[in-house]
């Protein structure tokens, strides 16, 4: 039974659809048997209502498609009806495992793939549906948000897309940054934190933790992510730190000013278990720079909590961070693929987000407000309590 006890009194948007693109499928089967679960547990005064029609499934999942043909263009095709329906579409648009043909030749699909494929589908939905909801946990071009010199803005312009087909609310999980919204300030717009999850898992992960200010700090490892960092900290009643980064702006290496050094600003680490927090690691250069001087500066143990674990360079130097003592554990979600070989490394601890889309799916469904999921600071300080209680009495 979810937490929210409104469920009972509300009635439904209407009717729930949930459509995972083949690059969220393992991921929405997680969601959609939350959903079957909760509301087969759920009773209503009112069931036998018109507004409670396929209240109750088996599934919620809506037969949709996105075939290729052997030039490598594609289509979106919705083999259910989805007349008044409440639909949510869910798309991981870092999903590089999957593959089409083009021309004989295997193609991996990119985030442009998928984006395309996502507009596929709800042009194939074709205005049918009562309201529509975007679920996006990486934001597509999000690293693309502010414009710098003569460059594109493609954030913005995908947000502005969407919009004008149809779509009336977008879910995203910690926006690289949320001000991108004011693209589309009439639609609705949601950059969800995964702040309880991560503790919730490193409290499952780790059971010597003392979460105080004498034993355990914050870091943002650069200052785009502080507004992260003092949140965690100030819900957790810990001191913070931060780095950043001063680079050579003398040159220009791979479109960057490369990195000189990671400064640090803050108290004494020595002693004290540190938890990094940041919304991505891409090739985890940063992370483990950042990691290495907490280390020099004689940090007891090293956390890393990320909302997206790309990897996009491999998972080598982090096998080596590991094996010299560098980095202890790395959180990241199951909120972009995820391959065999990275849940299967010592140092990992996979945090799911399922449930908690499903949540939020439930609530937004019931046109109820979702400000209480996106505020979890008395069910965090709720697992901290039981955790110490648990482990040291008190």
């Amino acid at each position: 039974m979810p937490r929210d006890e409104r469920h009972i009194e509300t009635i439904p948007f209407g009717t729930l659809g949930l459509i995972p693109l083949k690059s969220c499928t393992k991921l929405g089967e997680k969601v959609n048997q939350y959903l079957v679960d909760w509301r087969k547990s759920r009773e209503h005064d009112s069931e036998a209502a018109l507004a409670f029609g396929d209240y109750k499934r088996d599934s919620y999942i809506v037969n949709a498609v996105t075939p290729r043909f052997g030039s490598g263009e594609g289509k979106g095709v919705v083999n259910d009806s989805v007349r008044g329906y409440d639909l949510y579409i869910m798309v991981d648009v870092c999903n590089y495992s999957l593959e089409y043909s083009l021309c004989g030749y295997k193609n991996r699909m990119s985030p442009d793939d998928h984006y395309a494929d996502l507009k596929r589908v709800i042009a194939a939905a074709g205005g049918k549906a009562r309201r529509i909801t975007v679920i996006m946990p990486f934001l597509y071009e999000s690293r693309q948000h502010k414009r710098s010199g003569r460059e594109s803005l493609d954030c913005a312009l995908a947000l502005q897309e969407l919009a004008d087909m149809g779509v009336e609310n977008i879910i995203t999980f910690d926006a690289h940054d949320p001000r991108v919204q004011n693209a589309i300030p009439l639609k609705g717009f949601e950059s969800v934190p995964a702040t309880y999850q991560f503790i919730k898992y490193l409290l499952i992960g780790v059971d010597d933790l003392h979460i105080d200010s004498d034993h355990m700090m914050v870091i943002s490892p650069d200052e785009g992510g502080m507004s992260r960092a003092v949140y965690f900290a100030n819900v957790l009643g810990l001191d913070m730190g931060m780095f950043y980064k001063r680079r050579d702006y003398t040159k220009i290496v791979n479109g960057r000013n490369p990195i000189v050094a990671h400064e640090f600003l803050g108290t004494d680490v020595e002693g004290k278990d540190v938890i990094i927090i940041d919304d991505m690691i891409s090739s985890g250069e940063s992370m483990l720079d950042v990691a290495a001087e907490l280390k020099r500066r004689k940090a007891k143990r090293v956390f890393c909590a990320s909302t997206f674990g790309l990897f996009t360079n491999g998972l080598k130097k982090f096998d080596e961070a590991y094996e010299n003592h560098i980095i202890d554990r790395i959180l990241t979600t199951n909120l972009v693929y995820q391959p065999d070989e990275l849940l299967a490394r010592p140092w990992y601890i996979d945090v799911d987000m399922s449930k908690y889309i499903a949540l939020i799916i439930d609530t937004l469904n019931h046109d109820s407000s979702i400000s209480t999921l996106l505020s979890p600071v008395e069910r965090i300080q709720e697992k901290v309590k039981a955790y110490n209680q648990s482990h040291y009495g008190k």
